[in-house]
């Protein structure tokens, strides 16, 4: 016999989440850059169970191959084993087919997997007082102003678990009830395997409802405790792109806040996008209108101006990114200065005290401390090297239709406006170039390149009549 472990947790991701009217399988549409499943997974994943287990059924293989693909990416540690639900007969159904993970575990807690935001602190304390009740199950309950649509809980006159009553057999008493199933439970593996045997189809649609567990093991002498939360907000769950948005919305607020209690200075955060992937140094001013996601980290005392977009990338302390700035995959070193209107593209590297101006690209690049790129330039597959001055208008010609070419720029160079680069070149330190210079050839340090047709005025001739 398989000696049993202690927590397990159980995700409901099955469904096919019509109401969505999309093809993507509802678990994983994203929300605060995440998908909505990654959300719930990090959450079971900090009440250290020995596994956790996801119920799956629309779209099965798309959803078990994310996970599989993004679970390092989301943090995710813990074993995580799939159940195929071959059947989409309600949340019963779900259930039974994941007996055989069940059965490993003495306990078990069901999540729903459109619920993200569920905490962690929420859910222990859910355990806490399970155990401390020694109940078959505990419930997980919200109260909401308008529980329309929801199952009612019922309870006895002193306060004990009574019943789940169903929006179609609710009364006008049992109606009025605010306090509300969230369809998420702690259960004692052993008796609620038994009380899945004892399920029975119910409704038009002969579906099994794990509800009607909780009805059986009261019959059978069980005791079935409630938890209610105190935000009924943990227990949204997710049916249409209306509540993703409106579940992005207090995500986005929770993530804020927390932000600017760790002295994060976010000028308006209505309209200030961060992911909660995001790392913020204390000290760092935030102006509306920017998306900042993915592994960025970005340290003390930066400014970052209105309407930037961030992704992906390192920002040192006190660098300072102006308006309309676009920036994935790059790291910034300290004291950086970005923008207005520049666009720094994947594997881009800027030392100390970098510039970078306005409507300039650099892609694939390492640029030097100290040097300027400042304005209508672009900079791709290059290495400058510190204290370069490259003039406005500046471009590393780098594929030739097959293949792509590194430019070198050493220490010190000058390089005059609309300057072409035609890779693969080597400019030597101390070097300058005249301005609309296209340079071919390696330049040796210290040397004057001009590279440009030689000027020649002519008479204008007279136009007869």
């Amino acid at each position: 016999m398989v000696a049993k472990k202690n927590l397990c947790a159980l995700i409901l991701a099955g469904g096919k989440g019509t109401r969505m009217k999309s093809d993507l399988p509802k678990p994983l549409h994203k929300i605060s850059g995440a998908a909505i499943l990654a959300h719930i997974l990090k959450t079971a994943q900090k009440l250290n169970p020995s596994e956790i287990g996801v119920v799956v059924g629309h779209r099965a293989e798309l959803l078990k191959e994310t996970v599989l693909e993004n679970a390092s990416l989301w943090g995710i540690k813990t074993p995580v084993d799939f159940i195929l639900q071959k059947e989409l007969t309600g949340s019963g159904t779900a259930v039974k087919y994941a007996a055989n993970f069940l059965k490993k575990h003495s306990q078990v807690l069901i999540l729903a997997g459109d619920a993200p935001l569920i905490k962690a602190n929420t859910l222990k304390q859910l355990i806490k007082t399970h155990n401390q009740a020694k109940a078959a199950c505990t419930v997980f309950t919200v109260d909401i102003d308008n529980p329309k649509g929801y199952g009612r809980i019922v309870r006895d006159n002193k306060g004990h678990f009574s019943a789940i009553v169903e929006e179609s057999e609710t009364d006008a008493k049992t109606s009025a009830i605010k306090e509300v199933n969230s369809g998420m439970y702690i259960f004692e593996t052993a008796k609620l395997l038994a009380a899945l045997a004892k399920l029975r189809p119910q409704g038009p649609k002969k579906e099994y409802y794990l509800t009607d567990t909780l009805a059986l093991l009261k019959q059978s002498g069980q005791k079935v405790e409630v938890f209610k939360a105190q935000d009924s907000r943990e227990a949204m769950g997710i049916n249409s792109k209306k509540q993703l948005a409106q579940a992005g919305e207090i995500m986005r607020q929770e993530i804020n806040n927390a932000l600017m209690d760790s002295g994060v200075t976010i000028i308006n955060p209505q309209n200030t996008y961060i992911d909660a992937s995001v790392k913020i140094g204390a000290d760092t001013i935030i102006y509306p209108n920017c998306f900042i996601s993915g592994k960025t980290t970005i340290a003390a005392g930066c400014i970052i101006g209105p309407n930037c977009w961030i992704e992906d990338s390192v920002l040192d302390t006190a660098c300072r990114l102006k308006s309309s700035c676009y920036i994935t995959g790059a790291k910034l070193a300290k004291g950086c200065q970005i923008g207005p209107f520049a666009h720094l593209r994947p594997a881009t590297i800027l030392k100390e005290g970098v510039k970078v101006g306005n409507f300039t690209e650099i892609k694939k690049s390492v640029i030097g401390k100290g040097t300027k790129v400042s304005h209508l330039s672009y900079v791709g597959d290059s290495d400058f090297g510190a204290d370069v001055n490259v003039g406005a208008g500046t471009i590393t010609c780098n594929y030739d239709g097959v293949n792509k070419y590194k430019t070198v720029v050493k220490d010190g160079v000058f390089v005059g406006s609309n300057t072409n680069f035609v890779a693969p070149v080597v400019i030597g330190a101390g070097a300058k170039i005249g301005a609309g210079s296209t340079i071919t050839q390696d330049i040796p340090a210290g040397s004057l390149a001009i590279a440009r047709a030689r000027q020649v005025n002519m008479k204008k001739k007279e136009n007869k009549k």
